[in-house]
């Protein structure tokens, strides 16, 4: 049995990194995978590939305007939209005492306020009247720096920390019908690694860092779980916050 077979699932940032690892988890289990991109054309058009031929769907999410037109897009295309995994945003590293108007905003145009608007596209689609009865299911994806104190990081530490509460927040806002779950990733490292995410990993009581395919087996769990849980973030960190 498939759970998330023909389930339409928008993933935002879905060309690269977690957002393609999290597309390809999908695709697998039988979803029906919708991939945003916003620049990373060629890559979103490889994982695309990889998922069946899945439909890509470009859009600035700094836009309000863009998402819009995203999710009725996406709606036009396969007719509904049953799960969405907030996946796209950005991260910068800087001496707080140097961060800039243009710093904040670039992180939380994106982070924050692109989060929240892609969450009210899709809750009020699958609070339709006509919606699955099994409901709609949000999970947005913030992050340890949401949960720990990076002091070179504080403008994207309150982007994360605010997409958490915006995820309790907005689990109650839409409940009965949809859900909204938050998972928080630890150290996913690039290849390779910079010195930073070697320290971290060092300090990640696991003793490795994580890969994209652990981060979407959170995901499918809170896309597949009942509506009895919801408002909740589950770090998948190795252990890392708990030190």
């Amino acid at each position: 049995m498939q759970p998330l077979k023909d389930r339409v699932i928008l993933v935002t940032g879905g060309a690269k990194r977690i957002g393609r690892g999290i597309a390809l988890r999908l695709a697998r289990e039988g979803a029906r995978v919708a991939i945003h991109y916003h620049h990373s054309e060629a890559e979103a058009r490889a994982t695309a590939a990889e998922c069946g031929d899945a439909p890509i769907f470009r859009a600035n999410l700094e836009r309000v305007g863009e998402i819009e037109t995203l999710f009725a897009d996406v709606e036009a295309h396969f007719g509904r939209i049953d799960g969405l995994v907030n996946n796209a945003a950005r991260f910068t590293r800087f001496d707080p005492l140097k961060i800039t108007e243009a710093d904040w905003d670039f992180i939380h145009s994106v982070n924050l306020k692109a989060t929240f608007f892609c969450c009210q596209q899709a809750a009020r689609r699958m609070m339709a009247p006509e919606v699955d009865p099994r409901g709609g299911r949000i999970v947005t994806i913030s992050s340890l720096g949401g949960i720990r104190a990076w002091p070179e990081h504080a403008h994207y530490c309150a982007s994360k920390a605010g997409v958490i509460m915006l995820t309790r927040a907005l689990a109650q806002a839409f409940a009965p019908h949809v859900t909204v779950n938050s998972v928080a990733p630890g150290v996913i490292p690039m290849d390779p690694p910079d010195e930073r995410t070697l320290k971290l990993i060092s300090r990640t009581p696991a003793g490795r860092g994580g890969t994209a395919d652990e981060i979407a087996d959170a995901v499918v769990y809170f896309l597949t779980a009942s509506d009895f849980v919801t408002g909740q973030v589950l770090a998948v960190d190795g252990g890392l916050s708990q030190k």
